[in-house]
């Protein structure tokens, strides 16, 4: 069976890192997608999905650290449903993510930006340094040695 998730949202809380025994990181993020459409009389509506992802290893670190309420992600994973019995007894389940997958979109939320370019994407400092010399580089060519 195929079983895939592609979903982009905004968090709804900030992410709840945990450690597990193994040693490995696991982290819950509440996450809100919305959809605009047009209703049959003619008058636009809104639809908001609601659904918790789990991210597991250093994906759920990078979370940690990068994200908080209101960052906007994109989500790959697959769907499962958690059951469990409440405090009553009385038998629960929902759905949610299982995330393999996940990119941050948006501008960076903390305020350490030094390492995005303007296009929200991240680069190292030696990249954007080696980019910027290459810039400045003057080459002497003579016409002669130019085979076209």
């Amino acid at each position: 069976m195929f079983n895939k998730v592609i979903i982009v949202g905004n968090l709804t809380r900030d992410v709840e890192l945990k450690y597990l025994p193994s040693g490995s990181a696991a982290a819950t993020i509440g996450l809100a997608s919305n959809r605009k459409f047009k209703k049959q009389d003619g008058t636009m509506a809104d639809e908001t999905c609601f659904v918790d992802v789990k991210l597991f290893g250093r994906t759920a670190e990078v979370a940690n650290q990068y994200l908080k309420k209101g960052s906007q992600i994109l989500i790959e994973g697959r769907l499962v449903l958690e059951t469990w019995n409440d405090a009553t007894g009385a038998k629960r389940n929902k759905h949610s993510i299982m995330a393999e997958n996940m990119q941050m979109l948006g501008k960076a939320q903390n305020n350490d930006t030094s390492n995005y370019n303007e296009n929200n994407s991240m680069q190292d400092y030696h990249s954007q340094d080696t980019i910027e010399n290459r810039k400045n580089i003057q080459v002497d060519i003579n016409e002669d040695e130019i085979p076209f």
